[in-house]
């Protein structure tokens, strides 16, 4: 099984990041929180304290067009909420 994960940065992301040393990353659907650990301590070489997920339901959208009103919603995904240890950090800009 292989697990999916990507970093999230917006404005409330990067609030966590800056006050409470947390990272957020949107993770696959059937990963539990000791793989996720383990991922993110391979992936960015730090101690992770903790991890908090989360699944974000999915949400309706419609948006009316020439041709009529289009209906639809976005897909389901699961958030994880990282804290490191003090004095660490994730810097996703590095690899760019």
């Amino acid at each position: 099984m292989e697990i999916k994960i990507q970093p999230i940065v917006t404005e409330q992301a990067t609030k966590l990041t800056e006050k409470l040393n947390r990272y957020t990353f949107r993770v696959s659907l059937d990963a539990n929180k000791y793989q996720i650990k383990d991922l993110v301590e391979k992936l960015y070489g730090v101690k992770v304290v903790d991890v908090n997920t989360m699944i974000v339901r999915a949400k309706n959208k419609s948006r009316y067009t020439k041709s009529g009103l289009l209906r639809g919603k976005t897909s389901a995904y699961k958030k994880a909420v990282i804290s490191v240890a003090d004095g660490e950090t994730i810097d996703f800009y590095s690899n760019i």
